[in-house]
């Protein structure tokens, strides 16, 4: 068996936690290979909406085990809380959650630092979520960074009184004031509370899972656009959110790779600051942002919000090998007069497909054609021949021009409002 992997192409918020809870019937495993409390992955059934940031978006499904891997970073504290909300719906979480060992750790240091860090930078700040995961990564690649198996070893203390005498060399040389006394009990006890969960050295795991002929799905946060190496550097996320980070992530080969599910908006939306090139400042984004609700899971920020962006679409597919298409927030679109797609930008006098090496520092004028838009209400639809023709002839389009197939549509927030195209 190999392994399966779903994606954001975009800049994250692409409605992943919901497509992972809608393929989860087809997996034994799903298995967190990056970010950390950063990503919000929302899933609505039974009437009901919730919230995941660290744990899998499998974990409501009694038969999955979730493995949340070594390339993710862990809030003690964010994850007790996660995990206690999870388990009033009656989930069993001490049964089917898995922690690797490797992961590494957010201290309550690490989200002072990342408070500290963005407060000096000003208004050239990146728009951190202030939830430590920049500084934690910067510990992890520095090597001085705590992980789970450490919460468990003998030399806990030394090493946790270690790393918090460094960040507190750094935010007196920021010079932010703190009160780190605030912060420490909750993170102690949800240290010893997470000791009670499974602690697992979760490469060898994961590469006896699939052995055994398990069917695992890997699932990404945050959005291919966000990548510390593909992104649009400096605003991206601190890690890698393509599919080679699911190698790393949970160690697992390149040749365990089957299919690359990418995710996409039928619009493009943004959190924080950073180059935006279809972003609509005006009445049209404004309406967008109120039918797609969007607001950050995690955050509650509102998005910024514009019309798809072919180019980036169609770099997220190359660097991902994406093999399936997965579209989502079709029905937000409902009831625009005229929906737009940039295909190309002009930058300069050229007209080009290709993402410039830097956004900011290029005059990028996005090109777009125009479709007619449609009135009908797409949240009862379940079947592709059902869809208004003028949102087929939008979507077979945007299928043209990208070649690779729309499998799965997604016309509401809930796991039941979908279509399977092909």
């Amino acid at each position: 068996m190999k392994v399966d992997v779903v994606l954001g192409l975009q800049w994250g918020d692409e409605g992943k936690g919901k497509i992972v809870d809608v393929l989860t019937p087809k997996y034994d495993v799903v298995a967190r290979f990056q970010g950390g409390p950063n990503a919000g992955h929302s899933l609505e059934f039974g009437g009901n909406k919730y919230v995941l940031n660290t744990i899998p978006s499998g974990i409501f499904h009694e038969h999955c085990i979730n493995i949340i891997g070594n390339g993710v970073v862990v809030d003690p504290v964010q994850l007790k809380k996660e995990i206690e909300k999870a388990e009033t719906t009656g989930v069993n979480i001490r049964k089917n959650l898995y922690i690797s060992e490797k992961a590494h750790v957010i201290l309550p240091t690490h989200r002072l630092v990342d408070a500290a860090s963005e407060a000096y930078k000003g208004v050239h700040k990146v728009g951190s979520t202030l939830r430590g995961i920049s500084p934690t990564y910067q510990d992890k690649i520095g090597r001085s960074g705590l992980r789970i198996g450490d919460l468990i070893g003998k030399n806990f203390l030394s090493k946790y009184q270690t790393a918090v005498s460094n960040h507190k060399k750094l935010l007196d040389s920021l010079n932010y004031e703190y009160n780190l006394a605030e912060h420490e009990p909750a993170f102690f006890e949800a240290v010893e509370y997470l000791k009670q969960f499974k602690i697992v050295n979760s490469e060898y795991f994961v590469n006896q899972l699939i052995s055994d002929g398990k069917k695992v799905l890997a699932e990404g946060a945050q959005g291919t656009l966000l990548d510390i190496d593909f992104g649009s550097y400096p605003f991206v996320t601190s890690s890698n959110t393509i599919t080679g980070g699911a190698c790393s992530g949970l160690g697992i080969a390149p040749q365990k790779i089957n299919k690359v599910f990418g995710i996409f908006k039928a619009y493009c939306t943004r959190v924080g600051n950073g180059p935006f090139p279809t972003e609509q400042e005006n009445e049209t984004g404004e309406l967008l942002r109120k039918l797609g609700h969007e607001f950050g899971a995690t955050t509650g920020r509102p998005r910024r919000t514009g019309w798809l962006d072919l180019p980036g679409l169609k770099y997220a597919i190359m660097l991902n090998g994406v093999t399936d298409l997965i579209c989502t927030k079709s029905d937000v679109l409902s009831g625009f007069e005229e929906v737009q797609v940039c295909d190309s930008y002009k930058i300069g006098s050229d007209i080009s497909s290709q993402i410039p090496f830097d956004l900011l520092d290029e005059t990028v004028i996005p090109q777009y054609k125009s479709f007619p838009g449609w009135k009908e209400d797409l949240t009862k639809i379940r079947e592709y021949s059902q869809l208004p023709e003028t949102f087929k002839t939008y979507i077979d389009y945007v299928e043209k021009q990208i070649e690779v197939p729309i499998n799965i549509i997604s016309v509401g927030p809930d796991r039941e409002e979908t279509i399977h195209k092909n």
